[in-house]
């Protein structure tokens, strides 16, 4: 798993690649919470994510929650196929704003 990440319109983009489970999430979670904790706004690209368990689901919606009571953006975009169906399945992908693409995401 590898965490990339840069700025654009404001936004911090932080790009995840790989595998988000229960090795690799903590690194995730501390990433993420890193960007939120100094009141940045946040988009996760989960489009080269190619399997992420309830641990790596878990550090998005803890980065979500830690967001929104800090007054920060959060948001995901460019959603593989699969991370898209474990946030279905936990009926986060109407929790969560998501975007199709990562434009989208930093527009406005």
């Amino acid at each position: 798993m590898n965490i990339k990440t840069e700025e654009k319109n404001g936004y911090v983009i932080v790009r995840l690649d790989g595998e988000v489970d229960l090795q690799t999430s903590p690194e995730v979670r501390k990433a993420l919470l890193s960007f939120v904790d100094r009141k940045r706004n946040v988009v996760v690209s989960l489009g080269e994510v190619e399997y992420i368990d309830s641990s790596g689901v878990a550090s998005l919606v803890e980065a979500y929650q830690s967001s929104r009571k800090k007054g920060c953006k959060f948001s995901l975009a460019d959603v593989s196929a699969s991370a898209m169906r474990v946030l279905q399945l936990a009926r986060l992908d109407k929790v969560f704003t998501i975007h199709a693409t990562l434009d989208d995401a930093v527009a406005g």
